[in-house]
């Protein structure tokens, strides 16, 4: 037991690294006392016995504090609120975590059989930022070929990045979308600027094993809860995006990403565009090789008048978190370009060249 917490307790500390590389202090500060806790056999360690990290995924910290988050975003954790900015509490990067960390501990003894739930739960972090290396990816097919887009999305969660198009984009000499969009991606896009192009959704749709649905409070509570409370851009971009989803409809199945794949069929007039942001780490290498197989199938069937488009935005290699590339490939042909990278959270995406085909 003692060895399992121990490698329970790096997990912690790496997560905390990353939480400190990519702007949440408040996060980072905690899950090192996490960590500590763990290896000192305190209140985490009953809580955490059961569900070992070394699962695969490496996102038990992120279960917890997605749990932890609920119960903060719905007045039931007042002490620890004080500390946490999505809900007007305070953020001193220098002294907050220490702060706070007598309230998330006393949560984790009270509150154990409310958070238990959430470790069993992939995070869903529809991360609204990654929009920004979607529109770009879209305005560069537009652009090679001025045909309406019916956009797919594979791990879609509540599918908020399927209305992307209504975001507003600046950055790199260029601005796209309406101004007034609840969401606003202000320099988002660095680099090559990205083409001028209007873009015409038709048809958007995805999978998820476990989608949230996002017009109801618990999709909403959900979604939040897994936005690091610290950072509050964030959070506002998340309020914006649900608000552009509640006006414009996309359906999002509850199926695997075979499944969703074998829905496709390029269409005469049309880019078929299936899109995937920080995705591939939940999957095994199998189902990996599977995905790209089942891709390639739909590339075969594609003509110069029915395109097909595989976008992604995703990490180099599965230990590469702190930036991910965005790649393009279309049919027919399957050309691939690698046109630009960013941050795991889409924000600043810097773009290489066009997906020019």
């Amino acid at each position: 037991m003692a060895d399992r917490l121990w490698h329970t307790a790096r997990h912690f500390r790496r997560q905390a690294d990353d939480c400190r590389e990519l702007g949440s202090p408040l996060y980072a500060g905690l899950l090192d006392h996490i960590a500590a806790d763990l290896e000192g056999g305190g209140v985490s360690s009953d809580l955490l016995a059961e569900h070992p990290a070394d699962r695969g995924d490496g996102l038990l910290p992120l279960r917890l504090m997605g749990g932890v988050h609920a119960l903060v975003l719905s007045r039931q954790a007042p002490e620890l609120a004080l500390f946490y900015p999505s809900v007007g509490g305070t953020a001193d990067p220098g002294a907050d975590a220490d702060l706070a960390w007598p309230a998330l501990r006393d949560l984790l003894a009270g509150q154990a059989d409310t958070i238990r739930p959430w470790l069993d739960r992939a995070p869903q972090t529809n991360e609204v930022g990654r929009g920004a290396a979607l529109v770009g990816a879209m305005c560069q097919l537009a652009a090679v070929d001025d045909l309406p887009i019916r956009l797919f999305e594979v791990g879609a969660s509540a599918g908020l990045n399927l209305r992307a198009d209504r975001f507003h984009i600046t950055g790199a000499g260029a601005s796209y979308g309406d101004p007034a969009s609840p969401v606003r991606l202000l320099e988002a896009w660095r680099g090559v600027r990205p083409p001028d192009v209007p873009l015409r959704v038709v048809e958007r749709s995805g999978g998820d094993l476990a989608p949230i649905d996002p017009a109801t409070t618990e999709g909403r509570l959900t979604l939040t809860a897994y936005v690091w409370a610290d950072q509050v851009a964030r959070i506002e971009r998340l309020r914006g995006a649900l608000a552009i989803a509640a006006a414009v409809p996309a359906q999002v199945r509850a199926e695997n990403a075979i499944a969703t794949v074998s829905r496709l069929t390029p269409t005469h007039g049309t880019w078929t565009l299936l899109w995937h942001s920080i995705f591939r780490q939940y999957l095994s290498q199998a189902e990996r090789d599977a995905l790209s197989t089942a891709i390639a199938a739909v590339g075969a069937a594609a003509t110069p008048a029915a395109r097909f488009a595989h976008v992604f935005l995703e990490p180099a290699s599965p230990a590469d978190g702190g930036f991910a590339e965005v790649i393009v490939t279309t049919w027919p042909g399957a050309t691939r370009r690698r046109v630009g990278v960013a941050a795991a959270h889409g924000i600043p995406t810097t773009w290489l060249e066009e997906a020019t085909t």
